[in-house]
């Protein structure tokens, strides 16, 4: 993407200003969008955004600045303008003469699409959007459906004065669907959207016509719902997209970005029981194809399976350079960036708790009155402590360890190191699901899961 040579000259000049350590991020991105309403185009959009980002360490303070003119005079006149922030310009010469001795990565393509976005046209992908529309048109009540295709192709390039010259090439594909359904009593959303790091073979994992289905069948189930109570009271959640709460409100306090700080109530508490015994929580940047997965992380870090938390105690943080200086921990292939606007921090990748061994079907047995949460929505959580409010997309009563009718506006209420100590079974079906996680470097691709699990108690926000 860049001349070896500039590069080198990039950071050994930056070294020569008087940083410890200098780190090049580079990419190109091109991102597409085609969005259907009701069988009619709303949106056909296609853009490439290229740019560079330059981070240099003085000690444990960091200085950032990026931009868009990749030129020669460019590259320089940034380094130039971080060094001079920092008022040692021409007052240290730590580089030496001649240039960086780089050891290249180069990614072998363990995600790479086996159906490159390339292949097929835009009359190919309309004809996908509009079998996810007839797939959800599952009832006359579904009066609207919004089908939407995501595509992104992302090329990296990261490189660093200790040597790094790592290149990597990222491929998400994702399909989105919502179906709403009207009756007298008023309108519901459905809601159903696959993505992996994969190209147009998306289609034949997840065919358009059952991703529509399951939207539509959605909407009408909470159609048909009656207002959710309210209580404490056992849950279980459904399994991938429920993953959403533990990612939120437990996988962001595992995160150095907060555990450097000390603003997570979960930091210098390695080896501690923090959790359930059947609880095995881990962030896995290698998952195939993950919608989280890259071979790299956004400091040029091979990415790896991080198990932070096995059978309730703390094993792990998710750890990136700067967190690494602060703490001392390892990095764990966690540093990752929106784009090039943004400094890395630690993030999550692919984040689940692990199978257990309860059937799904044993959950349930024993519970005199809860609720099934079986698919949730969006919330919020208090940073560092890990309290939050989730909605619940899709749920039901448990009666006599029976699922029994739907409900819906249900929210459950808790904080996220005191629900993972209250898990008392994890049923074999682990699933995941994507999602975007913001955070402080920007908006990322997320995967978060789990099988389905039981919670003794949860309180429920609903009607009375």
């Amino acid at each position: 993407m860049l001349d070896e040579a500039l590069v080198s000259e990039l950071l050994k000049q930056a070294r020569r200003g008087g940083a410890d350590f200098a780190e090049l991020y580079v990419e190109r991105w091109r991102r597409r969008a085609l969005r259907v309403l009701s069988g009619e185009v709303k949106e056909a959009t296609s853009g490439i955004e290229y740019g560079a980002g330059l981070r240099l360490f003085y000690g444990t303070e960091v200085v950032y600045a990026y931009t868009n003119d990749l030129s020669p005079e460019g590259l320089l006149e940034l380094s130039e303008t971080l060094v001079r922030l920092k008022g040692q310009a021409g007052q240290v010469d730590q580089a030496g003469r001649g240039g960086l001795d780089f050891r290249k990565s180069v990614a072998q393509g363990l995600h790479a699409p086996a159906v490159p976005l390339s292949a097929k046209d835009k009359h190919y992908r309309l004809e996908r959007l509009l079998e996810a529309e007839a797939g959800a048109r599952v009832a006359p009540q579904i009066k609207q459906v919004q089908t939407q295709l995501l595509e992104w192709e992302q090329e990296v390039l990261v490189a660093n004065s200790e040597g790094v010259w790592c290149e990597d090439r990222r491929v998400r594909t994702r399909l989105y669907v919502t179906a709403i359904a009207q009756d007298e009593g008023g309108l519901q959303t459905g809601v159903a959207g696959p993505g992996l790091s994969v190209g147009l073979e998306l289609f034949e994992r997840y065919p358009p016509a059952e991703v529509g289905r399951k939207a539509g069948l959605q909407a009408l189930t909470n159609l048909r719902a009656k207002p959710a109570p309210a209580g404490t009271m056992p849950v279980v959640i459904g399994n991938g997209f429920g993953g959403v709460i533990f990612h939120e409100a437990l996988g962001h306090l595992l995160e150095t970005t907060s555990v450097a700080r000390k603003t997570s109530v979960l930091a210098d508490r390695l080896g501690e029981k923090v959790a359930a015994d059947c609880v095995t929580y881990i962030d896995d940047g290698t998952t195939p194809h993950g919608w989280g997965s890259s071979e790299f992380d956004d400091e040029g870090r091979p990415t790896e399976r991080t198990v932070l938390i096995e059978n309730g105690v703390l094993k792990s943080y998710m750890v990136d350079r700067w967190g690494s200086l602060l703490t001392g921990y390892q990095p764990t292939g966690s540093g990752r960036r929106q784009d090039y606007t943004f400094a890395p921090t630690s993030r999550m990748r692919n984040t689940f708790i692990a199978p257990g061994k309860t059937p799904k079907e044993k959950l349930f047995e024993g519970i005199e009155y809860g609720l099934y949460a079986a698919d949730m929505g969006g919330g919020q959580v208090r940073p560092g402590s890990g309290e939050y409010n989730f909605a619940v997309k899709e749920g039901y009563i448990i009666r006599h360890g029976r699922i029994e009718e739907p409900v819906r506006g249900a929210m459950l209420v808790g904080k996220g190191p005191e629900s993972i100590k209250r898990i008392v079974a994890v049923s074999d079906d682990l699933e995941m699901g994507p999602g975007m996680c913001g955070s402080l470097s920007g908006s990322l691709p997320v995967e978060v899961g789990q099988p389905h699990l039981l919670i003794s108690e949860i309180v429920v926000g609903g009607q009375a």
